[in-house]
């Protein structure tokens, strides 16, 4: 994120710092692993109309290997099955938004830095009564 905030002329340590800090919730919070190793982590927020990934971040070591894609497979397969849609806002110019796209997010509101993203809860897979 530091790379797309510079890109902006945005990145201020302190503010980044204080974003964390002020969302941060023990309770909400997951750690994320790959081959043992703490990573990154996942902070996802209930909210009275659904789900809002507050956070989603990982080392850039761990970056681009499939980590944050089998993440938010996760998420979202535990949005569907509650029937929930989830949220989510990416900087402008960020890599994420991409990624949010390329995982079935549709663009709802751009703000001057940020764009906001949607993905509606997808329906229960229908069994074959052959299969019951």
């Amino acid at each position: 994120m530091r790379e797309s905030l510079e890109r902006l002329g945005r990145f201020d340590p302190q503010r980044a710092r204080d974003r964390i800090l002020s969302g941060f919730d023990p309770a909400l919070t997951r750690h994320v692993l790959a081959d043992g190793e703490r990573v990154g982590f996942v902070i996802v927020r209930p909210q009275d109309d659904g789900l809002l990934l507050d956070h989603l971040y990982l080392l850039p070591r761990a970056q681009g290997r499939g980590v944050g894609a089998a993440v938010l497979a996760d998420v979202l397969a535990c949005a569907d099955a509650s029937r929930l849609p989830v949220r989510v806002g990416a900087l402008r110019g960020s890599d994420a938004n991409r990624f949010y796209v390329q995982h079935g997010f549709e663009r709802v509101e751009e703000g001057e830095f940020d764009i906001h993203y949607l993905r509606a809860p997808k329906p229960a897979a229908r069994r074959d009564q052959s299969q019951l």
